[in-house]
């Protein structure tokens, strides 16, 4: 890789440009399109990757593909960094939330789509206790999940109820900005880390500065943003983040893990008084092969839900949350199982999801279950 990226890039000899791909990755209903050297542009396509009919890209491919729509803050950001992420836009298409990073020595990069509409909370099928944390005034709700699992999407549904029904001040903070939120009912302001600040850290030790009565923090990913998220929750705010968790139970591990010991009674305190709910989601294929099916694992802070928390037994919360339906609440399994039962995920898929495999079996009992994608 040329080591000055701030140098014109060649002209273009790749039969086709960035914006072709990126037209082609949307038309054919791709979450993503990876540019990498010694392989075809590849869009993954219902969680399978999908090779595009075109040459294999060498790695000056990947530079001029990749580097014009870079601006001169971005690239020298990569050039010190090694490792960067950015949006782009094509007006009329979609959004993309791109990365790019070094392997062997050349780019690698994915960009991932990103609709102009933001989604409802209907049309992602989220459970039906999602509207009722959107309506709480305060408190944390946590989004958890493996990457690609539509995290954002998630949040960004959540955010757009809001902004609908109530008169709020919605402040964000995300890297990048993914869905573009239009004031309607409430007022909301966008961040991205990089152009309108220079790091989480420097946000959110401003954030309540903003008069927010929302907060979003697009990732929790260390003590400090996790602290300020757990001060703001208590202090009268809704702070909506997420993390690359699992399942509900492993997210309050995490958050409590995160501290050293001596502080984390004073943490299991704060989570358990602020936390009021934690979505854990995935997405399988579907049985018929038309697009993702999503399973979501749903807990809620009840009165018991919370001593478990300030008394150390985080092991009997997934007790809780099997026998929490009155209250909203399902495992990951009885999601996975409520979705084989429909027809709309394969009993392979699920068991390859699975938290127990024996919970799993025991669920769908001898259900007729479709076996083949």
């Amino acid at each position: 890789m040329n080591n000055d990226i701030n140098s014109a890039v060649s002209q273009q000899d790749y039969p086709v440009d960035l914006r072709s791909l990126l037209t082609l990755t949307v038309e054919k209903g791709s979450s993503d399109l990876h540019l990498t050297a010694g392989a075809p542009p590849i869009a993954r396509v219902y969680g399978k990757l999908i090779p595009f009919d075109f040459p294999k890209l060498s790695p000056k491919d990947v530079e001029n593909l990749v580097l014009p729509i870079l601006d001169k803050e971005q690239r020298q950001e990569f050039l010190e960094k090694w490792e960067l992420d950015f949006s782009y836009s094509i007006e009329g298409l979609s959004r993309f939330r791109g990365n790019i990073m070094r392997q062997r020595g050349s780019l690698a990069v994915v960009l991932r789509v990103v609709p102009y509409q933001v989604p409802t909370i209907e049309s992602l099928n989220l459970p039906h206790c999602t509207k009722d944390l959107c309506d709480l005034p305060r408190g944390l709700i946590l989004i958890t999940g493996p990457t690609g699992c539509g995290k954002s999407t998630t949040l960004a549904a959540m955010i757009d109820y809001i902004n609908e029904n109530y008169s709020k001040n919605i402040v964000t903070v995300e890297q990048p900005i993914e869905f573009l939120h239009h004031h309607k009912s409430s007022i909301v302001k966008q961040r991205e880390v990089g152009s309108d600040t220079h790091s989480f850290g420097d946000a959110l030790r401003h954030v309540l500065r903003h008069d927010p009565d929302v907060i979003l923090i697009g990732e929790m990913r260390d003590m400090e943003s996790i602290s300020i998220a757990l001060t703001a929750a208590e202090t009268g705010h809704l702070v909506l983040s997420t993390l690359h968790t699992q399942t509900a139970p492993l997210a309050v591990h995490r958050i409590i893990d995160v501290f050293q010991e001596h502080m984390q009674n004073q943490i299991r305190q704060q989570l358990a008084d602020a936390l009021q709910g934690i979505i854990s989601q995935q997405l399988l294929p579907r049985a018929d092969g038309q697009g993702m099916a999503l399973a979501t694992e749903v807990m809620i802070a009840t009165s018991a839900v919370r001593n478990m928390i300030r008394d150390e037994k985080e092991y009997q919360l997934y007790t809780c949350i099997q026998t929490g339906h009155q209250q909203g609440m399902r495992t990951m399994d009885q999601s996975l199982a409520e979705l084989c039962r429909a027809g709309k995920i394969t009993r392979e898929k699920a068991f390859l999801r699975c938290v127990s495999k024996p919970e799993l079996e025991r669920l769908l009992g001898k259900s007729v279950i479709p076996r083949k994608v």
